[in-house]
């Protein structure tokens, strides 16, 4: 190890790691080449590809690398929230007819693709180049949405040339498609403020309808990520980097391999803002349809954007120094404090809204960021609850169960493209997530806000 491994966890979550193999991989993180600062991982921490899930490292330019599996899979699967000015007891007795109607008009599912959407080789590279500015400029949004999305819905450098083309055909026709797995649409209450005067700045309420949407770059995402592993295994072996597994393959950041991943890296970022974006269009359709009023006036704003698998370049300070780093965040939510210049000017002075899901049964959290975050963590916290089970031992839980039932019962409409998900995706698969944010809470690299109970889930 060429530096410490630092977990935010509590005692009894400790325990439980000491059972699986996540430490092993906050270890593994820690012997690359140029880490800055310990490797570090999140309460919801469990076993990922490579990094584990929840974990976060940064590098130096000159002696750093960049590793696939320090980003993941599904590059930039993200996370969205949108308020409206409407309250509960005018949305519950249109729920059915709500998640109807978002079921129709988002497609989710394995493999799911809009048929009416198939892009043409030209507007994919656009895409990929321009990411959620391609949807706005399209009239599907606002400019007030872009000040509202972390980076501004576009990672710069991004460079269609290096996408094979295996990855550009499984992009073309997913875009605005919510996929499958642990991927979701859900309308939800506000069910407490924690925080009174934070949540009048992000502009909650309780009693208050939202929407959280939680998607990411689908099947390009997928392929870039896996034709870049192979390309650095190979540059490991080339530049003489010892791997203690094979799943942290990587490459110099001033190499050509790293360069190169990093923009096919982007384009994949910029479509899972583009997918978020249209996504977005759709939720707003929906609640015309149902309610019979139109997006102005039922107020559906952005509240925030913020990415969880990405590799970005920031500043940092490091003992008193200030240094631009490749921070990874794999399962991680970026967290900048009040006063940081990333963060949009209406949110400036309370920090950056973070997101927090849990599962489809019990609620969801809304934080901002802290300047004790900043300092120990790079400015990340988590990015959920943290899966306990596999899906396989989820799907032998459920075993028999009528989740829809279960979920009815708890005032939760259910709308599912597949029966295989909803079982993978119980409640008892997850941490509690009330659990994660207090460890958040208490360590001090996020400060709760508000709690979002879910009235309607959409899943693949």
């Amino acid at each position: 190890m060429r530096t410490d491994g630092l977990v935010f966890a509590s005692r009894a979550m400790m325990a439980a790691l000491q059972k699986e193999q996540a430490l092993e991989q906050v270890r593994n993180v820690a012997t690359l080449p140029g880490i800055v600062g310990p490797s570090l991982a999140m309460p919801d921490i469990h076993w990922g590809y490579g990094f584990p899930i929840g974990g976060v490292a940064a590098f130096d330019p000159d002696e750093g690398v960049v590793s696939p599996g320090g980003v993941g899979y599904d590059i930039n699967c993200g996370v969205r929230l949108l308020r409206s000015d409407l309250e509960v007891q005018q949305v519950r007795p249109h729920l059915q007819q709500l998640a109807d109607a978002l079921f129709r008009n988002v497609p989710s599912g394995v493999g799911s693709h809009r048929r009416d959407l198939k892009l043409s080789v030209a507007e994919e590279r656009r895409v990929l180049q321009q990411g959620a500015r391609w949807v706005v400029n399209r009239g599907m949004g606002s400019e007030q949405d872009l000040q509202h999305i972390e980076a501004g819905g576009c990672i710069d450098g991004a460079d269609p040339e290096l996408l094979s083309d295996r990855a550009l055909e499984r992009g073309r026709d997913q875009l605005g498609t919510l996929g499958s797995g642990n991927h979701f649409l859900e309308v939800q209450m506000v069910e407490e403020i924690r925080e009174p005067e934070l949540a009048q700045v992000l502009g909650l309420f309780p009693g208050q309808v939202t929407v959280t949407i939680h998607t990411g770059s689908r099947g390009l995402g997928y392929q870039v990520c896996d034709d870049y592993l192979r390309i650095m295994l190979r540059a490991a072996a080339k530049y003489g980097i010892k791997l203690p597994d094979r799943q942290l393959c990587c490459a110099p950041l001033g190499s050509p391999e790293g360069r190169q991943y990093l923009a096919a890296m982007a384009c994949a970022a910029n479509f899972a803002f583009a997918n978020r974006q249209l996504i977005t269009a759709w939720v707003r359709e929906s609640f015309e349809q149902v309610l019979g009023q139109n997006a102005e006036a039922l107020r559906l704003s952005l509240i925030y954007d913020v990415c969880h698998n990405i590799a970005k370049w920031e500043h940092h300070m490091v003992e008193g120094v200030r240094r631009r780093l490749c921070v990874h965040r794999k399962g991680a939510t970026r967290a900048f404090p009040p006063g940081h210049a990333e963060v949009p000017a209406c949110y400036r002075a309370i920090g950056q809204p973070v997101l927090i899901p849990g599962d489809m049964g019990r609620y969801s959290y809304v934080l901002v960021g802290t300047a004790g975050g900043y300092e120990q963590t790079f400015g990340s916290t988590c990015h959920g609850a943290g899966r306990v089970l596999s899906r396989h031992a989820a799907k032998k839980v459920a075993r028999g169960r009528n989740i829809e039932a279960e979920l009815a019962a708890r005032g939760i409409v259910l709308r599912a493209a597949e029966r295989g998900t909803v079982a993978e995706e119980i409640s008892e698969a997850y941490k509690d997530v009330s659990e994660v944010v207090e460890v958040v809470q208490q360590a001090g690299i996020g400060r709760i806000v508000a709690r979002l109970r879910p009235l309607a889930v959409v899943k693949g």
